[in-house]
């Protein structure tokens, strides 16, 4: 790849990364509820399942997916039914007094780096947005076009890490003022909790 197409493909990614998606939603969720090193460990899972995805366009499994219809409707509903999953559980959960941070919605840093890479797995959405975009800055006459998009896909992941981080640090600077006051959490948790269900649904009823 020459140096103008690999500027263009950057700045092109800049501006995808920094558009408020599901990815983005997920870390602000999770760093408002528990604060910035959430933050930054949902950001882990969700730049690791880029990785995945980058994986998977470079092997072609996104072909499959774009010519498989029933294919693309299960991983869909899954991914559909983890948002709503996470959603209808924050919404649920209920601030009971000043020991919030130990409220049932806290996830350890594990937990929130794996739902992190779940969120983004599960989307097939984000598949097909690889397979179709990835492949613009591949030189058709490249001998080693499965490597080209390798490392297209890891430059995208290494770029979107740290403003993904970035969002989670501020997000979480702003629950630390609020972590003590079960009012807040509660509010937290329902306008969360609501945005992941809402996503959930959106992703449900995306058509291919």
């Amino acid at each position: 790849m020459n140096a103008p197409s690999l500027g263009l493909y950057i700045a092109a990614s800049l501006a995808l990364i920094a558009t408020p998606g599901q990815d983005m939603i997920y870390v602000i969720t999770r760093s408002l509820a528990q604060g910035r090193l959430a933050g930054v460990a949902s950001a882990f899972g969700v730049v690791t399942g880029i990785l995945v995805h980058t994986a998977l366009a470079a092997l072609g499994v996104g072909a499959i997916l774009l010519a498989s219809e029933a294919l693309f409707t299960v991983v869909k509903l899954l991914g559909a039914g983890y948002l709503l999953f996470i959603g209808v559980r924050m919404l649920l959960t209920r601030a009971s007094g000043p020991g919030i941070a130990a409220a049932a919605g806290r996830l350890t840093l594990r937990s929130l780096f794996a739902q992190g890479v779940l969120s983004n797995v599960s989307n097939p959405k984000i598949v097909l947005f690889f397979l179709a975009f990835l492949p613009q800055f591949v030189d058709p006459a490249s001998p080693h076009p499965t490597r080209d998009l390798a490392f297209l896909g890891v430059l995208y992941a290494l770029m979107a890490l740290p403003v993904k981080c970035g969002v989670g640090i501020a997000a979480g600077s702003l629950s630390e003022k609020v972590l003590r006051r079960p009012s807040a959490i509660a509010w937290m948790n329902r306008v969360g909790g609501g945005v992941l269900v809402a996503l959930g649904l959106r992703l449900a009823a995306t058509e291919r």
